[in-house]
């Protein structure tokens, strides 16, 4: 009897001796899958053989599943191109927590593991040492950011064609528990929304140039890079009509132009009306437009540095001194007027070009000046229903004297 050019060795279970080279293969199957291997010893045939079992199969096995560094580089040759220039710089940074755990194969990073993370990183911070700095990375606040990252990066290798037999039957080991368990002390008290005199006072302080930057920022709802990168050619003054279409790309780290996007962060381009007060700003630049030079912001023709902005929003923040900095809080601050205004999240969405309601609510949400204004109505309700009636102690019975 033969098998693939081995004959069965008679009194031996599973064992088989190839008829030219005279090496022996032993055969075996567990969890009804067939394993065999190639020897020169009958010996060492037979001592695998008895040896193997399922006991020694868990660790074969896990070896063939990818680590999180694996799939983290899978990532970065796949996903990465499509993503935003800044997106993945957000990324690549919360990504050093992650470290820890890179060398884990993807099915072995489950809750307890997480958990055990979250425990030791949380320490680190806490420790008195690192809370005293006060700055940088150990002034945190919580891990929600890495745990966020790690649970995009599972929904990415449970979705990606190559990981998709392997990551089947897995499910991501981030529960709510873990994001509880990353708090190490509370958020600063920060206003992400301007509200519209704080927007005006903050106007004031700025260069007439960041002046009308800033509040195109803030009439058009726009990313600071949005309105950066404004093009003549998305321009249309006859039809009061611009398009945001382009975006300026700046290096995460020296904060300096190095290119321009065709499309904004959500890939969709978003009509603007141009109002009275736009128009104003738009003939004011265009005096400034340059032959060969598409850019209505610029200066002496050369695209804006992102660290240039920040400089000067910063110091008109401090010298108006609103309680905002930052140069995202005017989107913010535009998504809460019209929320207000509009009376909804469509009219949010009208504005801010967001595709999801979730992220157009974030953004218009209420906060403390909505609790103020509510608390004001509230109270003079009150103040009214309390001088519309007249109280008497007639009906009132004494209890001096009264025993029970």
């Amino acid at each position: 009897m033969s098998k693939n050019g081995y004959e069965k060795l008679k009194e031996e279970i599973g064992i088989y001796q190839n008829i030219t080279s005279r090496n022996f293969l032993a055969v075996k199957k567990v969890r009804r899958k067939n394993f065999q291997k190639s020897f020169k010893s009958l010996v060492k045939a037979k001592s695998w053989r008895k040896n193997l079992n399922e006991a020694s199969l868990p660790t074969q096995e896990t070896c063939k599943k990818a680590t999180l560094k694996q799939v983290w580089t899978s990532m970065q040759g796949d996903h990465f191109p499509y993503l935003a220039i800044s997106t993945v710089a957000v990324w690549k940074r919360r990504y050093l927590l992650l470290k820890q755990l890179e060398n884990s194969p993807m099915d072995e990073i489950i809750p307890s593991t997480i958990t055990a993370w979250v425990k030791k990183n949380v320490d680190d911070f806490k420790a008195e040492e690192n809370q005293e700095s006060g700055s940088g990375k150990l002034s945190r606040c919580n891990l929600n950011n890495e745990l966020n990252l790690l649970v995009t990066i599972f929904n990415w290798y449970k979705q990606s064609e190559k990981y998709e037999k392997e990551a089947i039957n897995l499910t991501c080991p981030v529960k709510r528990k873990h994001k509880e368990q990353g708090f190490i002390k509370p958020l600063p008290d920060k206003r992400k929304q301007i509200n519209l005199n704080d927007a005006l006072l903050f106007f004031e302080e700025l260069k007439p140039f960041y002046r009308d930057l800033a509040t195109l920022q803030f009439y058009c709802a726009a990313r600071i890079g949005e309105v950066a990168g404004l093009q003549w050619s998305c321009v249309n003054l006859e039809e009061r009509r611009m398009i945001i279409k382009h975006t300026c790309i700046w290096d995460m780290s020296s904060k300096m132009y190095i290119g321009l996007k065709n499309f904004p962060k959500n890939k969709e381009p978003r009509p603007v009306f141009i109002t009275s007060e736009i128009m104003e700003i738009l003939e004011r630049r265009a005096a400034f437009r340059l032959p060969g030079n598409d850019f209505v912001f610029h200066v002496e023709g050369r695209p804006l540095n992102y660290g240039t902005i920040q400089i000067n929003y910063r110091s008109a923040q401090r010298k108006s001194g609103i309680p905002n900095s930052g140069t995202h809080i005017l989107r913010h601050g535009m998504a809460k007027l019209a929320r207000k205004v509009g009376g909804g999240l469509d009219a949010v969405v009208a504005m801010t070009g967001h595709k999801d309601l979730k992220l157009a609510n974030h953004y218009s949400k209420c906060d403390e000046d909505d609790q103020r204004e509510i608390s004001e109505k509230i109270m003079e309700h009150i103040r009214l229903s309390r001088s519309e009636k007249s109280y008497t102690f007639d009906s009132v019975i004494s209890i001096h004297g009264h025993k029970n």
